[in-house]
């Protein structure tokens, strides 16, 4: 009955989550996923959510099941404000806003932030998620240069005198899909860039507490809160079926993603806010976050011995202090995309790198792997048959 003509333009810059497909591959029966990032199952404190639902009807009754302000519940801002000045984020209550997840927010900075044609600047590679938020909007995008410490600050520099820019998006710490960190001289120097030229810099931080190694890096808002919004995600420390995103930032663009938001679902759910702000107020965010780690540690420890003793050596990949990925770089001529099905056709998946691109044509070679979802065992034996299917593809 109706046909494409009743869809608006911007419809021709949308199209399905690669990822997305990938995973209804990997619901095949007896497929190893090593595509997704979704954290394992048994890292989530289920019977503690069952213990702080009990206690936020109680606490505050029909007001977590009522309407509440877009801005978010007053209590889950009051909680987030002292928990993110230990993570070197400075904010009142009032200057945090709640989203439905992060993905709420980076839709509504393109919605309010991107018109068409204008430039927006990202990491090489980047987060998927927000190349789909942003890609609606018309975006003409250009790639940061990034090298083993992740963005290189001269390139960000370069560019920002060259082109006149909307904003940059990072995701600085154990970055999607690389894993990569920016090191604190580094976050520096590019703090130091934004405040010269006037620019505004989405500084994505989902990742960060999951640090199995190594010493914490002050985000970049530390160096630079007035041109920096910050923003980060219960779904990897609490539940991400909850939904709870946060952010912080200069009140003008806040004031702006407000207003967005009142269109799209006037706010985020008040009874999953409550949890969340429960969660907070009960120090139980200090005491699974271990948990979470003691899971993850050693199936990243186990994936990192398998790939140096079952990979060719003519592949390198990143070895992160935390997070949930690690990047893969074969041969510069290689295409990643037939091995792919060679794999999937051997019960082993990953994600192919050349999603993660804004521009076409890149990354044909690299992959990223997920380590959170299965045990060290299964790990192990998945990246046996992954890199036996690569060495014969170096044959």
């Amino acid at each position: 009955m109706f046909s494409e003509e009743i869809l608006a333009s911007r419809t021709k810059n949308m199209g399905a989550s690669a990822i997305r497909e990938i995973l209804k591959v990997v619901m095949q029966p007896g497929m190893v996923s090593l595509a997704g990032g979704m954290p394992a199952p048994e890292a989530f404190p289920t019977d503690l959510i069952i213990n702080l639902a009990r206690t936020v009807l109680e606490k505050y009754s029909s007001r977590a099941l009522q309407y509440g302000t877009t801005e978010g519940f007053k209590p889950l801002r009051e909680q987030l404000a002292s928990y993110l000045s230990g993570v070197g984020v400075t904010a009142d209550a009032d200057e945090i806003n709640i989203t439905s997840g992060s993905q709420g927010l980076l839709d509504c900075l393109g919605k309010v932030l991107i018109s068409p044609g204008d430039k927006v600047v990202v990491e090489s590679p980047t987060y998927l998620g927000a190349l789909q938020a942003f890609a609606p909007y018309g975006p003409d995008y250009i790639e940061l240069e990034t090298d083993s410490e992740g963005v290189v600050p001269d390139s960000l520099e370069k560019i920002l005198w060259e082109h006149k820019v909307k904003f940059v998006y990072l995701v600085p710490t154990f970055q999607n899909p690389t894993g990569k960190t920016i090191p604190v001289e580094r976050r520096q120097k590019i703090a130091s860039i934004i405040r010269e030229r006037g620019t505004l810099l989405i500084e994505d931080d989902p990742y960060s507490s999951l640090r199995y190694r190594g010493t914490a890096v002050p985000p970049i808002h530390k160096f630079a809160p007035d041109q920096v919004l910050y923003t980060s995600t219960f779904s990897k420390t609490f539940a991400p079926g909850l939904r709870i995103g946060y952010y912080t930032g200069p009140e003008f663009i806040r004031k702006w993603l407000v207003l967005a938001k009142q269109g799209v679902d006037l706010h985020t759910s008040t009874l999953n806010q409550a949890l969340a702000s429960e969660y907070l107020a009960g120090g139980h965010i200090q005491a699974h976050l271990p948990k979470i780690v003691n899971i993850y540690r050693p199936r990243q420890e186990a994936m990192l011995e398998a790939m140096e003793k079952y990979f060719p050596r003519t592949f390198n990949w990143t070895k992160p202090e935390g997070g949930m990925f690690i990047w893969v770089e074969g041969p510069k001529d290689l295409d990643l995309d037939p091995i792919y099905q060679q794999a999937v056709g051997e019960k082993v998946a990953f994600v192919p790198g050349k999603y993660f691109f804004a521009l076409p044509g890149s990354g044909k070679q690299t992959m990223r792997l997920n380590y959170t979802m299965k045990d060290e065992d299964t790990i192990t034996g998945a990246i046996r048959t992954l890199g036996a299917i690569l060495e014969r593809s170096q044959a």
